[in-house]
């Protein structure tokens, strides 16, 4: 004979324990301190050059930095290349202090917008994004910025200048 009481109790017990496991996971993923950040990126029928500048520095502005940082977004190039038009744009990254208001160098990031020729008004732009020096594609909220990258840069261009003779 089946103790359906026991088994009635034994699945309560089960989904409470599930309920709760997911809780947890929930919480922990929303304190992840690593969580990527992403904006809601304009369509392609609201595009213009300067609001994907703008659109940039409102995704740059999501990164975790400190304070000591000044950037400017400029745009830099734009292509038209059979079916879209590509629009590259430089996030400059520099420190300036009052002990040295020459920055001692500088770290940049180019961002590249797509608008696609054949695409709906309502689809959004295509944005990706590398590093100087680095050949890694960066998409917005697929990737966690790490500050230390700005930092390898600028100290990679420093030993590159010292070690040249002048």
């Amino acid at each position: 004979m089946m103790d359906t009481e026991g088994d009635s109790k034994m699945t309560v017990l089960t989904l409470e324990l599930a309920k709760s496991a997911i809780a947890a996971a929930v919480k922990t993923v929303k304190e992840d301190k690593y969580t990527t950040k992403n904006i809601n990126w304009i369509t392609h029928s609201e595009f213009t050059a300067e609001r994907g500048r703008r659109q940039i520095e409102e995704f740059v502005l999501t990164w975790e930095f400190q304070d000591l940082w000044e950037h400017h977004t400029k745009l830099i190039e734009m292509k038209d290349v059979a079916h879209s038009f590509y629009y590259i744009y430089s996030v400059c990254w520099n420190i300036q202090t009052a002990n040295t208001p020459m920055a001692l160098g500088s770290a940049s990031a180019y961002f590249t917008i797509k608008v696609n020729k054949n695409k709906t008004p309502d689809a959004p732009i295509d944005v990706s994004y590398i590093f100087e020096g680095h050949s890694l594609v960066h998409r917005p909220g697929m990737t966690y910025f790490r500050e230390k990258w700005l930092w390898d840069l600028i100290e990679a261009k420093h030993m590159l200048m010292e070690s040249i003779p002048f």
